[in-house]
């Protein structure tokens, strides 16, 4: 019977190492495939970040145009789109205004200085929107003129 045994123990001792090469093997297979998915997946984004580039060199004035006009006549008494152009001592400028007017609210003088600021920048949004793209390009953003 001990011979037997002893049969028994190399067989599963055989079989043991047949696993251990198996598993090996699916170890290496799965090491190689994710090294090739992770360089494909470089490579895309690769290819993402110089698409984005292109497309961020190409833009014209348009969509500052369109973004800036869109916040001035929304959250116009903000600033916001004094910031979105560049011009951030002049955002800051209409910003602290409104925030002043919103603490003096209280005493009723603050709604009127709100109310002002909030008509600068429907005017401002309107005049962005109508101005023609090349305009709004050379007046703003060439020739950084900060008020209207």
């Amino acid at each position: 019977m001990s011979d037997d045994n002893k049969d028994l123990g190399d067989d599963l001792n055989d079989m043991l190492d047949d696993a251990k090469d198996g598993a090996k093997k699916t170890g290496d297979k799965i090491s190689q495939k994710a090294k090739e998915f992770s360089n494909e997946a470089k490579e895309s984004a690769q290819e993402f970040s110089d698409g984005a580039k292109e497309v961020f060199e190409k833009s014209t004035g348009e969509n500052k145009k369109v973004l800036a006009g869109v916040l001035a006549i929304i959250f116009g008494c903000l600033g916001i789109h004094k910031f979105i152009l560049g011009y951030n001592k002049e955002g800051g400028i209409m910003l602290g205004i409104t925030l002043v007017g919103i603490i003096l609210s209280c005493v009723g003088v603050g709604v009127f200085v709100v109310w002002i600021m909030s008509i600068i920048g429907l005017i401002e949004g309107i005049i962005y929107l109508t101005k023609s793209d090349a305009e709004f390009y050379n007046t703003y953003q060439v020739g950084k003129k900060p008020w209207f």
